[in-house]
């Protein structure tokens, strides 16, 4: 084809053929043209070289040619400018910088002829993944062919989070330059929680692995590390920068155990934020050991068995006493099927090992000297748990009471058993008390329960304590005490088992006695005067727990920089008020009412951008030499941009000065035009005149 170019069109020209016959027929044809034109010659006829003329004008006219004229449009290349404005941006004048430098080079590709210019503006990626530039650069391109793309030009810190970003920089087939915002030479200091274990046994310590990173310091160095945790606890451990240090943390209490990792500021960081960490394990109880010790044979005693059983984080032993120590029948000993209760293991020796103590319906007929009880009462002081279960015989002369554990006894009892039909009710303390508040089937003191009844209850002049359950006159059904150390609780009626029965109605039997039992074992979240702080993102929930009926009006929250802001309370139902907040940044949050306090973390929003601030280059240049594109920092000035040729994509940068845009020249068809060059009509004018010419020679 012989191309002839217009601004914006070519045109370009060839000769074609469009056959009226099939080219087999204009083959034999012209065969039998040449042979009748052969034969002339031989013979030498006069005019045997016009004889083929009129044939061969007619094998023209039947092979049609014509002259193609094509006509294409430029089609103009593509460019892309991308801006990163993740998280890392905001640091310094990075983002000022970025802003200026897309303005520039957008207004300067726009001022090239048949280039057409893409933006986009790339923030956090989805999931917590970092800044994915190539990725979204590479989803933005998929609809321009690799043949129409002239370079990307990323406006970024360098801190990348691609997958195989060489990869993608390869397949997009065109220059990727990388302008740089920031300082060439940044350093940061920062504190990496490498791994960290997710739960760990109370009372036990477990090993946090961290490492601190801090290019200024020399080999050998240490920096102070400090550890608060969330009960108030403060030490400090020297650790090196570079290798990865094991860290003891003791896990007081159950629950979330917040402690909070810190290293000091030093001058000239681009941030704080990543020289604290705080590390929030889950404290579980190495399985809840629970004595039951059930005294006269009941229906309820099944009850409070398949209760406990039920609960896959107790291990329970169960003594049913039926026969005294000293009782001497002359049964022989292979055919006694019932033992001594082991009144010395029990409770001399392995009393320590159990988190709670259980008496069912239990009266003293000299099965347990008084002794025992005394060590009984002293466990409760040091931080044991005992729970009372008791029907008629709390009101005989073999009562419990009439032992030394009367001492840590939160009631007296009056000797009699009250019997008769009665719905238990929610004291106004109950009401607000984490063990009893929002008790299924409570409607609110205005209301009636919705649960059965119970039969019988056993009446008792409360001393201390807390009532929580109580009759429609107001005897106390349960109580619970703080004793030492340790903790008391009184069930006071033997009909608690017709909830389980589902009898009119049952009621929350399981309900009430896991939380009453879990109370006294010192779970966190039945604590009625408590504080707690959750966070959920970029938001910060607080809740005080009191039984007061004035709990505090404001909470102080201590931001990560150790600021102090006044946070107003608000009931949110009884015996609980609350408050919420925002967390603008990542770290420690702390609130406190005066006497008591409660940590949360809050982390980044995206740990991938919070783990390094500092910009570089060493992530971009693989990707540079993989697309034949550059990296230059936008310190040192603005590059020029230039057209490159389609060929030269692995030079498509200077010496610093300039950066290139390649230029393809690709072109799309817009139109086709046919012209014969040899009409019919002028055609066959020939071929008659050539048949005259051809009679007219043969006749002179």
């Amino acid at each position: 084809m012989t191309p002839s170019v217009s601004p914006g069109i070519t045109t370009l020209s060839a000769i074609g053929w469009t056959p009226l016959i099939p080219l087999w027929a204009l083959g034999l044809l012209l065969a039998a043209l040449l042979v009748l034109t052969a034969a002339a010659a031989l013979r030498r006829q006069p005019g045997w070289v016009l004889r083929p003329l009129p044939g061969l004008i007619l094998l023209a006219l039947l092979g049609n040619p014509h002259v193609v004229q094509e006509q294409r449009v430029s089609l103009p290349d593509v460019a892309f400018v991308v801006s990163d404005t993740s998280d890392s941006m905001s640091y310094g004048s990075r983002i000022a910088d970025r802003e200026q430098a897309a303005a520039a080079v957008t207004d300067m590709m726009r001022a090239q002829p048949g280039l057409e210019v893409r933006t986009l503006r790339v923030s956090n990626a989805p999931d917590h993944r970092g800044s994915r530039l190539l990725t979204a650069l590479e989803q933005a391109a998929a609809d321009v062919p690799p043949q129409r793309r002239a370079a990307a030009v990323l406006l970024t810190d360098g801190q990348i989070h691609d997958d195989a970003p060489e990869a993608i920089a390869r397949r997009f087939a065109a220059p990727v330059h990388s302008l740089l915002a920031g300082t060439p030479g940044e350093s940061d200091r920062r504190l990496i929680v490498v791994s960290a274990p997710a739960f760990g046994l109370v009372d036990r310590t477990v090993t946090v692995s961290v490492r601190l990173e801090d290019p200024t310091l020399t080999p050998g160095s240490t920096v102070p590390m400090t550890l608060r945790q969330d009960d108030g606890s403060t030490s400090t451990l020297d650790i090196p920068a570079g290798p990865p240090v094991s860290v003891p943390v003791r896990i007081r209490h159950g629950g979330a155990v917040v402690t909070d990792l810190s290293v000091p500021v030093r001058p000239g960081e681009i941030s704080p934020y990543n020289n604290r960490q705080a590390v929030s394990i889950a404290g579980v109880r190495d399985r809840l050991r629970v004595l039951l010790i059930s005294g006269e044979p009941t229906v309820g005693e099944r009850a409070w068995r398949t209760l406990l059983k039920s609960d896959p984080n107790v291990d329970l032993v169960h003594f049913t006493i039926l026969r005294p120590p000293l009782k001497d029948d002359g049964t022989p000993l292979n055919e006694l099927a019932l033992i001594a209760f082991p009144v010395q293991e029990l409770f001399e020796e392995r009393l320590k090992d159990f988190d709670l103590v259980i008496f069912d319906r239990y009266s003293r007929r000299a099965l347990v000297p008084s002794a025992f009880f005394k060590l009984l009462a002293a466990y409760v002081r040091n931080g044991g748990a005992l729970l009372l279960a008791v029907g008629p015989e709390f009101s005989e002369a073999s009562s419990l009471y009439d032992s030394p554990l009367a001492e840590i006894l939160p009631v007296t009892p009056t000797g009699r058993a009250v019997p008769g039909a009665f719905l238990p009710t929610l004291s106004p303390t109950g009401q607000r008390h984490p063990v009893t508040a929002a008790l299924p089937g409570w409607s609110g003191p205005d209301r009636p329960p919705q649960w059965g009844p119970w039969l019988r209850y056993v009446d008792t002049t409360v001393r201390q304590g807390s009532t929580l359950m109580q009759t429609p006159d107001g005897a106390p059904l349960l109580v619970v005490d703080r004793v030492g150390q340790g903790r008391v609780g009184l069930v006071l009626s033997d009909t608690i088992w017709l909830w389980a029965r589902g009898w009119q109605s049952g009621g929350p039997q399981t309900d009430l006695i896991r939380r009453t039992a879990h109370w006294l074992m010192r779970e966190p979240d039945l604590e009625e005067e408590a504080l707690t702080l959750r966070s959920d993102g970029a938001r910060l929930t607080a809740e005080r727990r009191s039984l007061s009926v004035t709990p505090p009006a404001e909470l102080t929250l201590t931001l990560p920089d150790g600021q102090d802001v006044a946070l107003p309370l608000t009931v949110t139902g009884p015996g609980r008020t609350g408050a919420e907040a925002a967390a603008p940044v990542p770290g420690v949050y702390r609130v406190s009412d005066g006497a008591r306090s409660a940590v949360a973390a809050v982390a980044p929003p995206d740990a991938l951008e919070d783990q390094a601030l500092t910009a570089t280059d060493h992530l971009l240049i693989p990707v540079a030499t993989a697309s034949g594109g550059a990296v230059r920092w936008l310190k040192d000035g603005l590059p020029a941009l230039r057209r490159t040729a389609a060929d030269s994509s692995r030079h498509a940068a200077g010496d610093g000065s300039w950066i290139g845009l390649r230029r393809n020249g690709e072109t799309v068809a817009s139109g086709v035009r046919q012209t014969p060059l040899l009409p019919l009509v002028p055609g066959l004018i020939l071929c008659v005149g050539s048949l005259f010419l051809l009679w007219w020679r043969e006749g002179r």
